[in-house]
């Protein structure tokens, strides 16, 4: 069988009539602990996994850009720098690597034309934020051939600019961080205030298990913008610009005068970020049962004070939390209102989990559950297999 990059530069050779100069690959990710607490300035606690974009790229001498995906083998798109426009009414994959040229352009910076074939393994819309590892990947391309010197997080930050101002949508920073700086084995605790972020090892007894749930979330930008108002206007209401600094002691003491909805949202917010920190500390610990506790209060914070979960993943995390017990840990992961949760278990309990998950939510929904076993990968990086 070829291997990502063979398939690649074949695709290349296919479409270009030339061979590449390099290939570059940037993975997907996973959140461990900390949804909804990025915009709010908080803390997340994301991974890297072995699912990955990978990018054969040929430098031009002029400022056109032509890119071709294994998904439209048949048909390349083209801009120019600088000029970038989203010509097509619906959306399409190639407005986030127009959008990351745009940010180049919108900074002052100078990017020569490439062309760029791309293939992908990453399960689309299961939740491992294909979007940011195709912008990363794409990112970290051109960044070579112009030699432009950006750091990953200089060429995470322009990815998700050019998503913000050029596609209008709303996003944090985490997709496009942990791909472009992640590292093997290792999750990353993000301070979104600031940007700083440390390494927290994965313990190696423990398997990562993504499910998802065969039910994909409608309509997803509004409910996410519309749970982004609510605590902002929390934060307003405390004089503040985000809820990083509101205390949990504070946020109760001021419930009678905020809408119980929004007083909610805020409790998620808070209580998250205290639990992301706790998360990584005992993932370093290598204590199990604490991150056992802490992914449980975690989902029900979701479920029930964020109001982002649904019946399909309840159920999920009910089957595989009768498996595990204390000897993992499973929540909801991802912006919600579907797609996937993600487990952390013991080696020895990773078939019980996938036995139990086939078998029981198939006889309980009729839907057949996707699963994934993942690791933790390395960040975006040439490659040369």
């Amino acid at each position: 069988m070829p291997s990502p990059v063979q398939r690649a530069t074949k695709l290349f050779v296919r479409t270009f009539g030339t061979s590449p100069d390099a290939c570059f690959q940037a993975p997907g990710r996973i959140n461990l602990m900390g949804e909804h607490t990025d915009y709010n300035e908080g803390f997340v606690l994301p991974a890297a996994v072995n699912f990955r974009v990978l990018a054969a790229v040929k430098r031009r001498e002029d400022d056109l850009f032509r890119v071709v995906t294994d998904i439209d083998a048949d048909n390349f798109v083209e801009w120019t720098f600088g000029k970038e426009a989203l010509e097509d009414t619906d959306f399409h994959w190639s407005h986030y690597l127009k959008s990351f040229t745009a940010a180049l352009a919108m900074s002052g910076l100078k990017s020569c034309g490439v062309d760029v074939a791309i293939i992908s393994d990453i399960p689309m819309e299961s939740g491992f934020s294909s979007s940011a590892a195709l912008q990363i990947a794409f990112g970290t391309a051109v960044n070579n051939s112009s030699q432009l010197f950006l750091s990953p997080l200089a060429i995470a930050q322009l990815a998700q600019r050019g998503e913000h101002h050029f596609m209008a949508r709303t996003c944090g920073m985490k997709d496009q961080m942990i791909s472009a700086l992640a590292e093997a084995d290792q999750a990353l605790l993000i301070d979104c205030l600031d940007l700083d972020y440390e390494s927290v090892t994965i313990p190696d007894n423990l398997s990562i298990i993504i499910v998802h749930s065969g039910k994909y979330a409608k309509d997803i930008q509004t409910k996410y913008q519309l749970r982004k108002d609510e605590c902002q206007q929390v934060a307003e209401y405390f004089g503040l610009e985000s809820l990083r600094h509101v205390s949990e002691s504070q946020l109760k003491q001021h419930r009678s005068q905020l809408d119980e909805h929004l007083y909610q949202r805020a409790r998620h917010v808070i209580t998250e970020n205290a639990r992301t920190q706790s998360a990584a500390r005992a993932l370093e610990q290598g204590n199990i049962k604490k991150i056992s506790k802490l992914m449980e209060q975690s989902h029900q914070s979701m479920r029930d004070d964020f109001e982002m979960s649904i019946p399909e993943i309840d159920l999920l995390v009910d089957i595989i939390k009768q498996q595990v017990g204390d000897r993992g840990g499973v929540r909801l992961t991802g912006s919600g209102f579907g797609g996937s949760v993600i487990a952390l278990v013991e080696h020895e309990l990773t078939d019980d989990v996938v036995t139990a998950v086939e078998t029981q939510y198939l006889a309980h929904t009729g839907i057949e559950a996707q699963v994934y076993l993942c690791s933790a990968a390395a960040a975006a990086a040439r490659v040369d297999e």
